[in-house]
């Protein structure tokens, strides 16, 4: 039997005695002779009985207003993977009289998320879920969140100052790290490497901006270890508009026509890998070293063709359950969740380590 199937009705068949008195061993009330506390306690552990902790927490008949402030996924397929998972948790929540409404917002409009966060502040919910792509803009409505005690937790981006219940997603500092060493894995001579930001408002997004700290600090501990008194390393770093904006293909196109920099590999930022990919294929320059995130279709597809070299999937599917498997009872409770990174995948065009590898990252000493 599997372990979500088991209830008190099946230990009680199990030890013979009534679901009331597997009620009162479970809650450690009322009266039960020790010999049958034992037996049900045994019958427990056979059946690999876990108790839902969500039902006993939020064991009332009230209902919960739970509000989710996240990128619309029509204008990103990243953000579909969270939009499917948070649907899931929803209908999963339902029955414990939890209501969970996403309010989307657009990831190029500052207003957008503005307008999308004043709804869900107004709604006067029991709890937030937001991811916080918008630095500036997000710590005003943390703020009033507290002053009203309505407690929030984030995903996808971590902002180290806030006390937040929980965080749950990939720690972005590390993942620039690992970036770093996947570009200039098996690149001894000495070249540039070009960091691509595609149309991110990167001063305003503490994902984005720790991402290419990261990397660039990598880079940094090749330096200091190096003989040569100057790092053989050049780190540059790009903030391309909209792919549909002709300067976005005027600077591409200006950086590959230029040999003199000797570009030996490119790190996306963010899912968009597969926007940089046809110039390298257009220029036959499938030698430069492309590093993206996210397992997208198109990503897949230049992966697949050898222009894109490695995909850090960032697993945004697990990180929508995750949260939802630990945020009722944190926000119910009032009280701080462990902070959750999740394990980075690789998935590699070479024949030899076409696999995907976790690596699970630990958090920086700060």
């Amino acid at each position: 039997m599997s372990k979500t199937a088991v209830r008190l009705k099946d230990i009680a068949a199990k030890a013979n005695v009534s679901v009331g008195t597997v009620d009162r061993v479970l809650h450690n009330r009322g009266r039960v002779s020790e010999e049958v506390r034992q037996k049900v306690l045994l019958m427990m552990k056979e059946l690999e009985y876990e108790p839902n902790m969500i039902a006993r927490t939020l064991g009332s008949n009230r209902s919960y207003r739970l509000a989710v402030l996240q990128p619309d996924h029509l204008l990103d397929p990243y953000w579909q993977a969270p939009w499917d998972g948070i649907e899931k948790a929803g209908r999963d929540l339902k029955q414990y009289g939890i209501n969970v409404i996403i309010y989307p917002y657009s990831l190029t409009e500052v207003s957008s998320f503005i307008e999308q966060a004043e709804a869900a502040t107004a709604s006067q919910p029991d709890g937030i879920l937001i991811a916080p792509l918008f630095y500036r803009e997000s710590l005003t409505f943390f703020a009033r969140w507290q002053a009203q005690s309505i407690p929030y937790v984030l995903f996808n981006t971590y902002i180290a100052e806030l006390e937040s219940l929980s965080y749950v997603g990939q720690d972005s500092y590390q993942s620039g790290f690992l970036a770093g060493k996947l570009v200039q894995f098996g690149q001894a001579q000495p070249g540039t490497f070009l960091i691509v930001h595609i149309a991110e408002d990167v001063a305003n997004s503490v994902h984005v901006t720790q991402k290419e700290r990261g990397f660039r600090d990598y880079f940094a501990q090749l330096a200091a270890t190096a003989t040569e008194a100057k790092s053989p390393y050049t780190i540059i770093s790009i903030d391309l508009p909209q792919p549909t904006e002709p300067s976005f293909a005027r600077q591409l196109n200006r950086l590959l026509d230029d040999e003199a920099i000797q570009l030996k590999g490119i790190f996306v930022s963010t899912s968009k890998a597969y926007e940089i990919a046809p110039y390298l294929q257009a220029y036959q320059r499938e030698n430069i070293r492309l590093v993206g995130y996210d397992l997208l279709e198109k990503n897949i597809h230049f992966l697949n063709e050898n222009i894109i070299d490695f995909l850090i999937n960032q697993n945004p599917g697990s990180k929508a359950t995750g949260v939802f498997s630990r945020w009722p009872i944190c926000w119910f409770l009032r009280k701080r969740c462990c902070r959750s990174s999740t394990c980075h995948s690789i998935l590699s065009r070479k024949k030899t380590c076409n696999t995907t590898l976790l690596l699970p990252l630990r958090r920086r000493k700060r």
